[in-house]
């Protein structure tokens, strides 16, 4: 049977060791180890995430009392949400739920990935993942809060103003969290943007000249991804269109800073 290790030879190791890979090479793990240790990491995380859907689906209305509040301020004295399925509310409470879960149980999901993957990084790479991960998290987090807080009062506000005496808004459940959680989903993703930028710098793959370049192209493939991700309304993808526009202006700063920081490094080096 043709089993693949981790070790190399004696040579080799001592090079690698060097280079912070010496906790690597220190036991042979034949590939059905590895394939072993995925199981478990992978039960792991499923049990994360099943006990995540029993804590949150406990608090199911709550959680969706909370992603409605922003239109119910907004809504007429009376007004309220309907279903109009008698299905509808049951699923999209566990809708809800299942994406509450994930959330709930992704700090322990990403630590199953980092535990799997951590032995075959240099210890150089090592010390980027942490705050990469940490990073990256709050500028998912400062999407989402601010789809939340900025885009969703004034999207709202502009959709209820097509009311009239002879119409009247009746949002459904299953509509509102949908239309929710892709705004949510979609500002998150794309406030990446600066994350993203700052490790293509660092692998040379961008510079701040190339960026500068390149921004009326960039403005446009903005406006591109801002009508991809978001409903098929002008108002939804203006919202997300000028964040990213901004971000993608402090990714050029970003990158000028990777820049400067390899420039001083060599210079040193020198």
């Amino acid at each position: 049977m043709c089993i693949f290790f981790f070790q190399a030879e004696d040579g080799i190791r001592d090079a690698q060791e060097s280079r912070g890979l010496g906790d690597v090479y220190k036991r042979q793990l034949p590939i059905h180890d590895h394939l072993e240790e995925l199981r478990w990491r992978l039960i792991k995380c499923v049990i994360a995430v099943a006990v995540g859907f029993v804590a949150t689906y406990a608090f199911k209305e709550r959680i969706f009392q909370f992603l409605v509040s922003p239109l119910a301020r907004l809504l007429p004295e009376n007004s309220h949400l309907i279903y109009t399925s008698l299905p509808e509310a049951f699923i999209t409470y566990r809708k809800v739920a299942f994406f509450s879960r994930l959330v709930l149980s992704s700090p322990v999901i990403f630590y199953q990935i980092w535990k799997f993957i951590m032995p075959g990084l240099y210890e150089n790479e090592r010390r980027y993942v942490l705050p990469f991960m940490i990073i990256a998290t709050l500028f998912f987090l400062a999407g989402v809060s601010f789809a939340y807080y900025v885009v969703f009062p004034y999207g709202f506000q502009f959709f209820l103003g097509f009311q009239t005496d002879n119409i009247a808004a009746l949002p459904a459940m299953r509509d509102y969290l949908g239309l929710v959680m892709k705004l949510m989903l979609a500002f998150g993703i794309t406030f990446e943007l600066p994350v993203i930028m700052y490790f293509l710098a660092k692998m040379g793959i961008v510079n701040p000249g190339m960026l500068r370049r390149n921004r009326k192209y960039a403005v446009l493939i903005v406006f591109i991804v801002a009508a991809i991700l978001t409903p098929p309304d002008v108002f939804s993808q203006i919202m997300l269109a000028i964040p990213l526009i901004i971000l993608y202006e402090v990714s050029i700063w970003v990158t000028h800073f990777v820049r400067k920081k390899k420039e001083q490094a060599k210079a040193e080096a020198a």
